[in-house]
């Protein structure tokens, strides 16, 4: 009479399968990924913060500076740019789509910049309680936003060398894993230095030519 080992087999068939994903960096690929999505979800929302101070900001510069106008498009605009891409997960597995996101952020925090620049020229705008704050809170964002920019970079990396590191390619191979795209920058060194926002000083004069000699 013959014995039935199915229920058995099935046991040490699911065990081999846990052991061999385990032992080929199944788990690991996993872990790092869900790292991934966390740190990407903290970056959209310190970009976010970012760009919900962007309308009361050019508000502000408004009541002080209204004949801006070319500086307030530019910046509407970038700013309609960064909220037409959806910053789904998975955008982070597309280099192309990554790469769009990344342009816009970039055109957005230029805009950003040129837009606090005009504030130099006004002296009763710097002075704006409603203005130190938000440019206190942009400050505040720029510095989130470099945090949580570092900590992707990071997380994508590791997961970059676990997918190329033998025996986990052959993994990530199977289960097509591939490597992601990562934030680039220029100079490496500006990830870790958020730009300055910085009202507390006058701005310096614009030198002046000497007059001309009177003709005699």
């Amino acid at each position: 009479m013959r014995k039935s080992f199915g229920p058995l087999a099935g046991f040490f068939a699911a065990a081999f399968v846990a052991l061999f994903l385990s032992g080929c960096g199944y788990n690991d690929l996993q872990r790092q990924d869900e790292q991934i999505k966390a740190a990407w979800s903290e970056v959209i929302n310190q970009y976010q913060r970012r760009a919900d101070l962007v309308p009361n900001l050019v508000n502000t510069v408004k009541g002080y500076a209204a004949q801006e106008q070319t500086i307030f498009i530019q910046v509407a605009e970038a700013r309609a740019n960064v909220g037409s891409i959806k910053a789904t997960p998975e955008r982070i597995n597309d280099p192309v789509a990554f790469a769009k996101f990344q342009a816009a952020q970039a055109q957005l925090q230029s805009a950003l910049s040129r837009l606090l620049l005009v504030a130099e020229n006004y002296p009763q705008l710097k002075s704006d309680a409603v203005f130190r704050d938000l440019t206190a809170q942009l400050e505040g964002t720029e510095n989130r936003i470099t945090v949580a920019r570092n900590r992707y970079i990071k997380a994508v990396q590791e997961y970059n060398v676990t997918v190329r590191s033998f025996p986990t390619n052959l993994t990530a191979m199977i289960f097509k894993m591939d490597v992601k795209p990562n934030f680039t920058v220029d100079n490496e060194k500006t990830i870790s230095v958020p730009p300055t926002v910085d009202f507390g000083k006058s701005p310096t004069p614009p030198a002046t030519s000497p007059a001309p000699a009177p003709k005699n």
